[in-house]
């Protein structure tokens, strides 16, 4: 088991690093530049017509520093959420073999 999960973390980062070094001249821009410069291609007259809350709220559009901190406190949530939810899983199993050591 400790040698797969290695190799996974091992083939996690190569997955991260090689279209770094495979593609030197590409731009890996975001899903939302994509879809932003798609949509004025289509239709140059459009305008948004829902504003994020916090911008509202501020007057003014939100920093990258801090849409990127929203970003990481949400992946953090959800990684941790995930964390427990398997953490549980594995205790449930343990408890249940010992359990059924117990009845036998």
């Amino acid at each position: 088991m400790k040698k797969t999960v290695i190799a996974l973390m091992i083939a996690a980062v190569l997955i991260a690093l090689i279209p770094l070094f495979a593609l030197k001249n590409a731009q890996f821009g975001g899903s939302d530049d994509a879809g932003s410069e798609v949509v004025e291609e289509v239709d140059s007259s459009y305008e948004p017509w829902a504003t994020p809350i916090l911008e509202k709220i501020l007057g003014r559009e939100l920093p990258g520093e801090v849409e990127s901190m929203f970003f990481c406190v949400q992946t953090g949530i959800g990684v941790g959420i995930i964390a427990f939810i398997m953490g549980r899983m594995v205790e449930r199993k343990k408890w249940m073999k010992e359990q059924n050591h117990d009845n036998d």
